[in-house]
């Protein structure tokens, strides 16, 4: 896959990529894709099992810099530096929504997890969010087959003055929570170094985890309650909740910008400059 996208996208950089949930399985062999977003607007759809690339859109006219999957892996949401977020159809390779309610400021997240059909008393089988870097978190129910989408919660921290130019201040960064429906966890610059519980059914900040320094990345294991958070300090911190237990680990080589826990939730992989790490989760 390395070769084949360095091959047909030469001239432009990755900067954000998912994988297709649930692959579809054919004769015993699985079917593999991951979406990647690039510097000139573009998305693309690459095989696995094929190694090559099946689909190319624009559906932005500057950089992405989020992309995801919807839950059942018939859309592609795509986030741009200009605060757009399209939704696009990988079948048609046609997009067929644009929301501009974040406009002016880079999206910076975007997740999809399923839920209950009426669980908040809108249609639709998925929820998704979009987080983007002035601190704002906006929550939809969608029903894509169906093409409605349907504004859940808007969510807007604050935080005291900073330096000027969203590059210089600690990324805003969201997820649901696996092991409390119906919760997202926020991380971002604010008045108090922390992380954040908020619970759309009581629409309120329903708990707090203090962190000894600002958020540069963010994880929730879909299998125990478990938080990962990096900081620009090199450090990274694992949470075990509601107890709010944590356990420090050093060994990057600059901000950890980035930790995934694997879907397993046994595994957590973290990046920093020049090293990724592969941490083994035990306990649950």
């Amino acid at each position: 896959l390395l070769t084949v996208s360095s091959a047909l996208v030469a001239l432009q950089s990755c900067q954000c990529l998912a994988w297709k949930p649930h692959p579809v399985v054919e004769w015993g062999a699985q079917s593999q894709h991951v979406v990647a977003g690039y510097s000139d607007g573009t998305v693309r759809v690459f095989s696995v099992s094929r190694t090559e690339m099946e689909l190319k859109m624009q559906p932005h006219a500057v950089a992405l810099t989020a992309i995801a999957y919807s839950a059942d892996g018939e859309m592609i949401l795509s986030g741009g530096k200009d605060g757009l977020v399209a939704v696009s159809s990988p079948r048609t390779g046609m997009t067929v929504r644009v929301l501009a309610d974040h406009r002016g400021s880079p999206v910076t997240v975007l997740q999809c997890t399923r839920k209950q059909y009426r669980d908040f008393g809108v249609a639709g089988g998925e929820l998704w969010l979009a987080t983007s870097s002035d601190r704002r978190v906006s929550v939809w129910a969608a029903d894509w087959l169906k093409d409605t989408c349907e504004l859940l919660d808007w969510l807007s921290f604050p935080a005291p003055a900073g330096p000027k130019g969203h590059g210089s201040l600690p990324p805003s960064l969201a997820a649901f929570c696996p092991w409390e429906p119906g919760t997202l966890v926020y991380v971002g610059f604010g008045v108090e170094r922390e992380a954040l519980f908020y619970s759309l059914r009581k629409k309120q900040v329903v708990g707090k985890i203090s962190l000894p320094y600002f958020a540069t990345s963010l994880s929730l294991s879909p299998a125990a309650p478990f938080i990962a958070v990096g900081f620009g300090e090199r450090l990274l911190r694992l949470l075990r909740c509601p107890a709010s237990d944590a356990q420090d680990y050093a060994g990057h080589d600059d901000a950890v910008h980035l930790c995934r826990f694997a879907p397993s939730g046994r595994r957590l992989l973290t990046a920093s400059h020049s090293t990724v790490l592969v941490w083994e989760v035990t306990g649950g």
